[in-house]
């Protein structure tokens, strides 16, 4: 069902949705390359790719730090919401009412939000010395805390109403449906940062440079939205964050 309705998407909206994921993941990749890998500065500008990449306590630092965030939530989030907006897409197209850009807009603001609290809690972490300037966590305690609080996160009702919402967009729709495009955007923003945002947080694991790292989580949170997959995904993924979590934990300590 979801393939077919992605092979009908067309029109110029789409065009910019689909580029906005492809522009995100190649400027964090820009952002990602280390230092042995400048050799590819010829082609952005090494310095520009330096500055970007610095993380400094100071307004500048958290103004890239929110770029950095704002680029992984379009990068990651993004896809994960194709479903919905493909049966949004399906509701215009048979009601002739709304509009697609306004509900994107809508999502995007929420995400934003997000943003800039994630960017916010990597400069208090950065200057704490808890996370390194890619963003990984050098704190057994921090790492622990972040895998065992996401584990736990699964198996909260909260965590179970919002991906029931994200499952069935359609009914979520023609709830708040005359609502208008703009509000349903929120409202989606919310729901979808309400599965996600404590695996997103599991960027300070990882490094939230580590594109293979998010990349993975990515695909993660994309099956976990698909109503014959996640329901099977959601608990499993739990137990193993806990154990990875405490197994961190003690490691630490041995």
């Amino acid at each position: 069902m979801l393939l077919s309705r992605i092979k009908t998407m067309t029109g110029m909206h789409w065009l910019v949705l689909f580029a906005v994921i492809s522009v995100s993941w190649f400027m964090l990749f820009a952002m990602a390359v280390p230092a042995e890998m400048r050799v590819y500065s010829k082609l952005y500008g090494a310095d520009f790719w330096v500055a970007l990449c610095t993380v400094t306590p100071d307004a500048a630092g958290l103004a890239r730090l929110f770029l950095m965030w704002a680029l992984m939530s379009a990068a990651m989030m993004a896809p994960t919401a194709l479903p919905a907006f493909g049966t949004y897409d399906d509701l215009v197209r048979s009601t002739g009412r709304g509009r697609f850009s306004h509900l994107v807009i809508g999502y995007l603001t929420i995400w934003l939000g997000f943003a800039a609290l994630a960017a916010c809690i990597q400069m208090m972490l950065t200057r704490w010395g808890a996370v390194d300037l890619l963003g990984q966590s050098q704190s057994p305690i921090l790492t622990a805390s972040l895998l065992v609080g996401a584990g736990l996160y699964q198996f909260s009702a909260l965590k179970e109403a919002c991906l029931s919402k994200c499952r069935r967009p359609i009914s979520f729709f023609m709830q708040h449906w005359e609502e208008g495009a703009w509000r349903n955007g929120l409202r989606l923003g919310l729901v979808c940062l309400g599965c996600c945002w404590a695996l997103m947080l599991l960027g300070f694991v990882g490094g939230v440079m580590n594109l293979a790292f998010m990349g993975l989580a990515t695909v993660m949170m994309i099956l976990e939205k698909l109503p014959d997959i996640g329901r099977w995904l959601t608990r499993p993924l739990g137990f193993g964050l806990i154990a990875w979590g405490l197994f961190a934990l003690v490691g630490a300590f041995i």
